[in-house]
């Protein structure tokens, strides 16, 4: 049996998965745990263990996703107040070793796993076979890989693009640099294009007058999730939510744009993350298309590129188990 896992700003997932004869896992059960609740990553597994009633020496091999850098199996999370240990875990938890990649490592991984209809495109373009593909998550943070194709097999290659400086593109983003400059001094992408992000554009539209607020959604922001409330208020039409959203989705589609880019993923772009599935339909409508596309002479090689969503939530999770399959076969590589 494997354990594998994915840990995020907001929540964590843990799954137990098998391992079938043809070398790929198969998920036996999985559950959904709440950052804030827990102290760290052991706690996490000592739960998840005593629910699914699997004593730790039954456990073949474990690997997590966690969002920010690996060095030595180690972490310290960007946007959760955790430093996790492998080993550490390991020991806490009585597991023979925990293995630690990047989240988006772990997503990329999964991939290759997921079934057609667990993918949404955006744009069809004319994929290269021989190409390479980056991947893009936005949710609690912003996360970047790029998949150099290596002997004709995609290697996912881990990154912290979402931590580069945010570059504005015309006078609606560099007001918008001016005042998160102003909160934050150094503006990464990731103050930009995330949950927090979404959030921190609609109170900059807010205070410039874009729109009038309306006082039930700025309760609810206060409330509930306030990114969550801001996506469903430009559902139901809300000009100033809807002005947000836009904003959001022009910055995002640029940084897309720059990655694939960056990475010149002919084979395709692909959006992973929480957000992207929640606002599926306003994805295909303009704003991230139109930045996607508008790279100047290298529009024409914009709109041959692929760009689709990862639309299965656990596909990091499974990533891990991947890893961490053949981490139990002793082989490295990507399968």
């Amino acid at each position: 049996m494997i354990v594998a896992g994915d840990v995020g700003g907001t929540k964590i997932s843990v799954g137990l998965f098998g391992r079938d004869p043809g070398g790929g896992v198969v998920v036996r059960h999985a559950e959904t745990f709440a950052s804030a609740d827990y102290p760290g990553l052991a706690p996490v597994v000592r739960a998840f263990l005593a629910s699914v009633g699997v004593p730790p020496d039954a456990v073949e091999a474990a690997c997590f996703g966690v969002a920010g850098p690996v060095f030595d199996n180690a972490t310290r999370t960007p946007n959760l107040a955790w430093e996790i240990d492998g080993a550490a875990v390991a020991a806490a938890c009585g597991l023979a070793g925990v293995l630690l990649i990047n989240d988006l490592l772990a997503t990329a991984e999964g991939i290759p796993a997921l079934a057609e209809g667990e993918l949404a495109t955006l744009q069809e373009g004319r994929p290269d076979p021989r190409g390479n593909a980056a991947l893009l998550a936005a949710g609690t943070g912003l996360g970047m890989a790029l998949l150099p194709r290596v002997g004709g097999v995609l290697v996912p290659v881990a990154t912290e693009g979402g931590h580069q400086d945010f570059a504005p593109r015309n006078g609606r983003e560099f007001a918008l640099l001016e005042s998160l400059a102003d909160r934050y001094g150094h503006v990464s992408v990731e103050r930009v294009v995330s949950g927090p992000g979404l959030v921190a554009i609609y109170r900059h539209l807010r205070r410039r007058g874009v729109a009038t607020e309306d006082p039930e959604l700025a309760d609810r922001i206060e409330r509930t999730d306030p990114a969550d409330a801001v996506s469903r208020a430009a559902m139901g039409g809300d000009a100033l939510a809807v002005a947000a959203v836009d904003l959001f989705l022009a910055v995002y589609g640029a940084v897309a744009g720059n990655l694939a880019l960056l990475g010149l993923a002919t084979a395709g772009l692909y959006l992973g993350g929480g957000i992207a599935p929640k606002v599926l339909d306003r994805l295909r409508q303009g704003p991230f298309l139109d930045a996607f596309r508008d790279k100047g002479r290298f529009r024409e090689l914009m709109e041959r590129i692929p760009v689709r969503v990862i639309t299965n939530p656990a596909a990091a999770m499974l990533g891990a188990a991947r890893v961490a399959a053949r981490s139990v076969e002793g082989t490295s590589g990507p399968a």
